[in-house]
């Protein structure tokens, strides 16, 4: 959901196209993308060749590969594809670097502590500058004494290593995070954010914190970032106690709610409830009217049901459409997006794919923008769907699901090279 319009074509027509540019890497290798699962239980992570006619995963020569955490909690990877990164359980909080070689394969690199303890959830800016990663417990708080979490914001350096982290305190059970994408306007929100290409225009981005346990209720709390730091500012329509310990409040946020995605204009944001078996939609506030930039309203026709227990959101690269994955519904609910308005529509449809026992997590490979995978924690595999770029229904891809190692608590994709990436944004 970082990528610019797509190919609205069949993986036949993606791979014509491919021949008459003269793009080479799939069809030499007939890989279009690499796939990892990474495991809860064995501190793994497995690794899988996406073949570019048919979705169908083959695991890498070499998989799984090691990390230093005995419980990890996620993997995601950076919008240039050259690097994962694997966020540490309640007993390691830490993030684990891997290089992604040219055959897919991982390559561990540095570790780095996190501010705070218990991490929850992670996301990387569109830029791929900073890597935002939330946390349950504050310092001097853990289970036997709740407190507090927060955030820690780690620098991405220009060979995709972390630098010195910072940190925000944030409200009582923060569990995920999402930035949205640069809007160019002439009205900057911060000093020194980054400038845009167009003379006398700004770059204004804006994080938000969905906090599970929040005082009465739960919410979303909003930020402006700083495009040149990374750090994260208050917006007016949220507030944080200075005192200790922190709580926060900003935008309801149904009752528990489980995940957060920014549709890939930055207008919209959508929350997964997981108790009350819905997405609640979001209008992000113009960055042109100050007062009102980054704030969010409800949509008029929010919220919008889910299967059971959704945990998970995703939008796919062209955002049309809207998926999650849903944990006791062994099952991946699918929507049409209207850039209209916002709203969900039940035009998409999930076809004949189903996942297996518990899915966690929801990918769409970066690379012909067509394959979706979910890891499915309870059965220690990977379920695979190709969706059409036509109507968003899912078909499920032959062999699946695919074996993986116990528990896969995540799940991430990138391209192979960057002449995938080609037919993404052609």
């Amino acid at each position: 959901m970082k990528f610019n319009t797509m190919l609205r074509t069949s993986v036949a027509a993606a791979t014509s196209l491919a021949v008459a540019l003269g793009i080479t890497a799939c069809s030499r290798d007939y890989t279009a993308a690499y796939v990892y699962s990474v495991s809860a239980s064995a501190g793994t992570i497995s690794a899988y060749a996406v073949d570019y006619q048919s979705g169908v995963l083959t695991q890498l020569s070499g998989s799984p590969f090691a990390t230093q955490f005995t419980n990890p909690i996620s993997i995601l990877s950076a919008p240039n594809g050259k690097f994962v990164y694997v966020i540490g359980g309640s007993q390691n909080a830490a993030v684990e670097e891997f290089a992604v070689g040219s055959d897919g394969k991982l390559y561990g690199q540095a570790t780095s502590t996190i501010t705070g303890t218990y991490p929850t959830g992670a996301t990387i800016d569109t830029a791929g500058k900073f890597l935002y990663v939330t946390y349950t417990y504050q310092t001097g708080y853990t289970p036997a004494k709740p407190g507090p979490g927060g955030v820690t914001i780690f620098p991405i350096n220009a060979d995709n290593s972390l630098g010195t982290p910072s940190n925000v305190n944030v409200g009582n059970n923060p569990v995920g995070i999402a930035v949205s994408a640069p809007i160019c306007t002439t009205t900057p929100l911060l000093t020194g954010n980054t400038k845009c290409a167009t003379a006398g225009q700004t770059e204004n981005v804006f994080a938000y914190v969905v906090d599970q346990e929040a005082s009465p209720n739960a919410t979303v709390i909003g930020f402006y970032q700083n495009t040149s730091t990374g750090a994260l500012t208050l917006l007016p329509g949220s507030t944080c106690t200075t005192t200790s310990p922190t709580v926060c409040k900003g935008y309801p946020a149904g009752v528990v709610p489980s995940a957060i995605a920014v549709d890939p204009t930055g207008r919209y944001t959508y929350v997964t409830d997981k108790s009350a078996n819905s997405i609640l939609g979001y209008q992000i506030g113009s960055s042109t009217t100050p007062a009102n930039a980054g704030n969010l309203s409800a949509l008029v026709s929010s919220p919008f049901t889910t299967g059971l227990y959704p945990v998970a959101i995703t939008i796919d690269p062209r955002g049309k459409y809207v998926y999650t994955a849903n944990y006791n519904g062994n099952s991946v609910s699918s929507y049409s997006l209207n850039s209209a308005d916002g709203s969900l529509g039940g035009s998409a449809s999930v076809g004949n794919f189903s996942t297996n026992t518990g899915p966690t997590c929801v990918t769409i490979d970066p690379a012909l923008g067509i394959y979706l995978y979910t890891s499915n924690y309870l059965d220690g595999s990977i379920s695979g769907g190709q969706l059409s770029p036509n109507t968003g229904q899912l078909t499920a891809i032959a062999n699946t699901p695919f074996p993986s190692g116990a528990l896969p608590s995540c799940v991430t994709s990138v391209p192979n090279g960057a002449r995938s990436t080609q037919l993404v944004n052609p």
